[in-house]
């Protein structure tokens, strides 16, 4: 991946040690909120606030360095896009979020691909259920 700095110059935008500071967050913490990621910004910076974080995460989306799947009815669940890509189960009964490699996804694409003319976007699927233990406690 290109710097991550000079991308953000070349759309226009500057380097701000709270983009900075927000972009290290994402990455620290995985999987995070807007509002987690803020609780965590704040502890080295209080002077960041949470419109700041919101806009911030959207310059950052923009320019593909982060990206976003609903992992709950809540707010969107950021993550960095320096790792591996992946999806994700949720278990509606634990809550466990786990990252599926877009590798197992290959034979629904091809076929959505196939059948339908469309290609997915798999890094923002995810798949709601119950997990094992969940399933055998019900």
């Amino acid at each position: 991946m290109p710097d991550w700095r000079a991308r953000l110059r070349a759309k226009g935008y500057r380097l701000t040690p709270q983009r900075e500071l927000i972009l290290a967050a994402v990455e620290e913490l995985g999987h995070a909120t807007p509002d987690e990621v803020l609780a965590h910004v704040q502890t080295t910076a209080s002077t960041v606030n949470a419109s700041t974080v919101y806009r911030t995460l959207e310059v950052l989306e923009e320019l593909g360095l982060v990206r976003h799947a609903h992992l709950s009815d809540r707010a969107p669940t950021y993550h960095s896009t320096s790792g591996h890509e992946h999806f994700h189960l949720v278990c509606r009964g634990c809550q466990r979020v786990v990252s599926v490699e877009v590798e197992e996804a290959a034979p629904f694409v091809e076929s959505l691909t196939t059948t339908h003319a469309f290609t997915p976007d798999v890094g923002h699927l995810t798949v709601f259920g119950l997990c094992s233990e969940c399933e055998e406690n019900q």
